[in-house]
């Protein structure tokens, strides 16, 4: 029986501490959230500014719920393409600085768009070998050439390109890592694809909203203005609310309202959505403030918490990550940290390479300066626990014995 076969499967990922569960989470999002029957103190969540609750985002949903109803009904292209649509890609592609900017459901989506309507076979996507797997997906998708190239390495990248004989070439690339928290290279990626006549798609899901002047994103903070960006970014995180944005010059957005299957073949988002979005970027513009609070909590984290069995990845933005190396102490370490109401997520393999498996905290501007000298302060008693412990593994599930504390997962 098929179901034999996948009990099996899920069995083999327990055994290797990479089997993932749902938390319930019962209240709004935020700083402080109720999970699961308890309160905790969050650093899990992309609501990099603070927005997701904010008072004049749920005054905008009930004005734009009032106005446009609930759902579109349709796909942009039959009758769901509402003023508030348009309105909002008409803000969006002036607030990034390119000529016009069209709005897909979710960022995977908005990639898969992208890659698949401009690239096919005969074409060549290269990619920064740790983008994320909407990236991956997309370039699979359209059967072009795929070249993954190291972190970073634009000299790898340089010569993937350069002897590129392909019609058309693509490179791709988060702009901030989503588990590092690393920024790449951008006027170096743009310079590259001048030079050897490539697209260059920006995945700036963790960068619009916290990077450059205004939150206008990771173009913006390098100060580039290119006709080959492709600039994709997401609305969930630092803007809040929900969707995704691809900008770009006149003929690649008008491409992707012809050719991009999954704007052409899918129900348009709710317009009260993109009527609460209006005012979510209003609030991004001015309140400057949010992302001052983002780098002054950054700099208090890496002052106060200065591991000596982990290592504190260098990164300039909201995505800290602490590299524990194992999954199994990832996973006790952070359930230690849930223990004291503090939920910080271990991410493993596959989502990070093996033998990284990391706490990817997250900060918000939500968050207080206690709130992250809390978090140092656990992490700093934790890991001297740690030091003096004995490991021993059963049944894939790490033992800890301490004097101090017991740390075993579950107790």
């Amino acid at each position: 029986m098929p179901f034999s076969a996948l009990a099996a499967e899920l069995s083999e990922l327990e055994s290797h501490d990479l089997r993932r569960r749902r938390r319930l989470l019962e209240t709004a999002q935020g700083a402080r959230v109720r999970v699961d029957g308890r309160d905790y103190t969050a650093f899990c969540s992309n609501d990099y500014l603070g927005l997701a609750s904010h008072p004049a985002l749920i005054e905008a949903a009930r004005e734009g719920a009032a106005r446009y109803g609930v759902g579109a009904g349709a796909s942009h292209l039959i009758l769901g393409h509402s003023a508030a649509h348009h309105a909002l890609e008409q803000a969006l592609a002036a607030f990034v600085g390119l000529p016009r900017a069209l709005l897909f459901s979710t960022g995977y989506m908005a990639n898969l768009g992208v890659v698949s309507a401009l690239v096919g076979r005969g074409d060549a996507v290269f990619a920064d070998r740790l983008n994320h797997a909407s990236l991956n997906d997309a370039a699979l998708l359209s059967r072009a050439d795929f070249r993954r190239y190291p972190h970073l390495d634009l000299g790898a990248l340089e010569r993937l390109l350069a002897g590129s004989r392909s019609r058309r070439k693509l490179v791709l690339t988060d702009a901030v890592f989503s588990m590092d928290g690393d920024i790449a290279h951008v006027p170096e990626l743009a310079g590259l694809c001048e030079r050897y006549d490539a697209w260059l798609l920006l995945d700036d899901a963790h960068g619009f909203g916290v990077l450059g002047p205004e939150g206008r994103g990771a173009a913006a903070h390098f100060g580039v203005r290119s006709p080959r960006v492709i600039y994709m970014a997401t609305l969930g995180k630092a803007a809040g609310v929900f969707g995704a944005f691809v900008s770009a010059q006149e003929e690649v957005i008008e491409a992707l309202v012809q050719r991009a299957r999954p704007y052409v073949y899918t129900t348009a988002t709710p317009p009260l959505l993109a009527h609460v979005l209006a005012t979510s970027l209003e609030l991004m513009r001015a309140e400057e403030w949010r992302r001052e609070r983002l780098r002054e909590l950054a700099r208090r984290l890496r002052d106060s918490l200065r591991p000596e069995r982990w290592k504190l990845t260098r990164s300039e933005t909201a995505i800290q990550p602490l590299v524990i190396g194992s999954n199994d102490e990832a996973v006790a370490v952070s359930e230690a940290l849930s223990r004291r109401g503090l939920l910080v997520p271990a991410i493993r393999p596959p989502t990070v390479p093996q033998g990284t498996a990391r706490l990817r905290i997250s900060l918000s501007a939500a968050h207080s300066t206690e709130d992250v000298e809390s978090l140092a302060a656990a992490l700093n008693e934790i890991e001297r626990a740690f030091n003096g412990c004995e490991f021993r593994v059963r049944s894939s599930r790490l033992k800890v014995q301490s004097s101090t504390e017991n740390l075993e997962p579950g107790a």
